[in-house]
């Protein structure tokens, strides 16, 4: 029989101008089996108003066997409702935190590809509301499909996804952009592949 058992965890997480007394917030959702410390490289040349967050998924794993480069996971198959439980409880927590620290008046959420289900559900369970989403090159959360239209109506909720992305082939990628749309995303393609394209974030965050 199975059974849980509820004990404190440690997440991590990695910053960028901590130290600038930031008036906006990004908090960078990581994909699949990548680290935190190297995904926030990605958003270094976003200016000083920005104070940059990258959580890390709970389940660290060797990625080739059992040793050598490691990367993170924000779920699995297994114990799924769980994990997406635990996951929204300790982002709140994390925001909860980082906002009696700083003076933040604008909220970014930007999820990648694995990151942009779990960014999804967090903006959908958020205890504070963003004031901008951008979900890039990811599936919709299906266990969220019954909710989606609580969705429709936001003014700066965008959907990214290059052409040449080689984890979803054009039919899958125009199934995307129809659903995205659905609920009122507005849509940005480029010319490139599966990975975070720093003119086309920054053309975003000054729309």
């Amino acid at each position: 029989m199975e059974n849980n058992f509820t004990f404190s965890k440690t997440f991590r997480f990695e910053t960028i101008n901590e130290d600038k007394q930031p008036t906006k917030i990004i908090y960078a959702l990581h994909g699949y089996g990548q680290l935190a410390k190297y995904f926030i490289r990605k958003f270094d040349a976003i200016n000083e108003d920005y104070l940059i967050v990258a959580p890390e998924g709970m389940h660290r794993f060797y990625l080739n066997g059992s040793s050598g480069k490691v990367g993170a996971s924000w779920m699995t198959k297994e114990a799924r409702e769980t994990d997406i439980k635990d996951n929204i409880e300790w982002l709140n927590a994390l925001d909860t935190e980082l906002s009696e620290r700083y003076n933040i008046k604008e909220r970014v959420l930007v999820g990648f590809s694995q990151g942009g289900a779990t960014a999804i559900r967090w903006k959908m369970n958020a205890l504070q509301p963003f004031d901008k989403t951008i979900i890039w090159a990811s599936d919709f959360p299906p266990d969220m499909e019954p909710k989606m239209e609580q969705l429709k109506g936001g003014k700066e909720n965008y959907f990214v996804i290059g052409n040449e992305d080689e984890y979803f082939n054009e039919e899958q990628q125009n199934k995307l952009i129809s659903l995205y749309k659905s609920v009122d995303f507005k849509i940005s393609t480029y010319i490139g592949r599966h990975n975070i394209e720093l003119p086309i974030l920054l053309q975003l965050l000054e729309n």
